[in-house]
């Protein structure tokens, strides 16, 4: 499971989730633009109803991983309405840490940061035989900040770091893609 808070001061969304992968793999997965559009979205069922999630995915994405390097996603959400994330890398240090810019055409014409970290954990896994150590895991914090005034902005990232946490590692520990996701699920 994910978990993500909002700061007191409503600027930052903190999330987190341990995934049973490397961090290398893990760093691969959110900078390797194929991969990204790969686990972020899901395929799940029109909404009947307005608090329904609407389905999304990712069609294009691009990446020059460099600092000063640029970023984007180019996507789609329900039946026709496209989208657009942007930002720039500021800082990169694999496979432990990536800070980036991000713009969202959905959220208004603010910047925000998000800034990556991931440590290396040991993790234990449940398996047929039963539970034993797996191997090195990851443990990634994301710091998503910048949504000071914008209140209801950070109130539902915050809700779409526990999900799309939770997606990223699906996607590392099974191959989970937004093709094989059904629904818009926290566990």
């Amino acid at each position: 499971m994910a978990t993500a808070t909002i700061t007191p001061d409503h600027d930052a969304i903190l999330a987190e989730v341990l995934i049973a992968a490397p961090p290398a793999r893990v760093f691969e997965a959110i900078t390797d633009p194929r991969q990204r559009a790969a686990w972020w979205g899901f395929r799940g069922p029109a909404p009947t109803g307005p608090q329904d999630p609407v389905p999304f995915r990712v069609v294009e994405s691009t990446s020059d991983l460099r600092v000063g390097g640029k970023w984007s996603n180019e996507g789609i959400r329900g039946e026709d309405q496209h989208f657009h994330l942007e930002g720039e890398y500021l800082e990169i240090d694999p496979p432990r840490l990536l800070v980036h810019t991000r713009i969202a055409d959905f959220v208004g014409p603010f910047t925000t940061i998000v800034r990556w970290e991931l440590e290396p954990r040991e993790v234990r896994g449940l398996h047929g035989t039963g539970t034993h150590k797996v191997g090195t895991g990851t443990l990634v914090r994301v710091r998503h900040s910048g949504f000071a005034g914008h209140l209801e902005q950070c109130n539902s990232h915050r809700m779409g770091w526990e999900v799309g946490l939770v997606w990223l590692r699906a996607f590392v520990e099974t191959g989970e893609s937004w093709e094989s996701r059904t629904n818009f699920r926290l566990a």
